[in-house]
């Protein structure tokens, strides 16, 4: 049995195509179904449907055997012990500094004040401030980093973006590109010698079906 960790929503879609390339099609929408394990046409292969911030961890310990994560995922959460084979090249955004429209974020950083920021991703923020050498307080947000600015607990967010129109809608601008994300095949390097056949035909269909192979 190959177990294939997925979290609902972008992720979940953009990999169909990639599943369907390989021969497999997940029997259940997630949508509408109450399983956590779904079936696929293949019965030898199988969805678990696990929090997006999950996926490494599931593949590191064994409780699947490949998974899809964003690279953000693995940037903040650690992706030691993971076999990370290929960039699938789905679920496209980056990673950013935003601030209020009021804020002069140039005149603060330079000045070298510290300066507060909210967001989920403490790790990548500390180090991408750390590496430009400026102070900043974290403040640690599950959601709505907007709000953090607009209620004057923090001066900037670091977040996802995908096409801005959140913080456009709540008066923020983009300040800093920190780095792109998209989303990576993870393995566990244990599944990966016992059933290296059925994982290594998915991880080569995988790589023939992603768009930067199409392109």
């Amino acid at each position: 049995m190959i177990t294939l960790a997925l979290s609902k929503g972008r992720i979940f879609d953009e990999t169909l195509p990639l599943l369907a390339a390989a021969g497999i099609e997940v029997l259940e929408d997630p949508e509408k179904s109450r399983k956590l394990i779904l079936p696929t046409n293949q019965p030898h292969v199988r969805v678990v449907l696990v929090r997006a911030t999950d996926v490494p961890t599931y593949v590191e310990y064994g409780g699947a055997d490949i998974g899809v994560t964003g690279k953000d995922v693995l940037l903040e959460h650690g992706g030691a012990g993971l076999y990370q084979p290929l960039d699938l090249q789905i679920a496209k955004c980056h990673m950013a500094v935003a601030a209020p429209t009021g804020f002069d974020y140039a005149r603060a950083i330079r000045q070298g004040s510290r300066i507060t920021v909210a967001t989920k991703y403490t790790h990548i923020a500390r180090q991408f401030f750390a590496e430009k050498g400026v102070h900043v307080d974290l403040i640690k947000l599950y959601g709505s980093m907007e709000l953090a600015p607009l209620t004057g607990m923090a001066d900037a967010i670091v977040d996802l973006v995908s096409t801005g129109k959140t913080l456009k809608a709540n008066d923020l601008v983009e300040v800093e590109h920190i780095m792109d994300i998209s989303s990576q095949l993870v393995v566990n390097q244990a599944a990966l010698k016992l059933k290296t056949a059925p994982i290594r035909r998915i991880i080569d269909a995988f790589t023939q079906a992603t768009p930067a192979a199409a392109a």
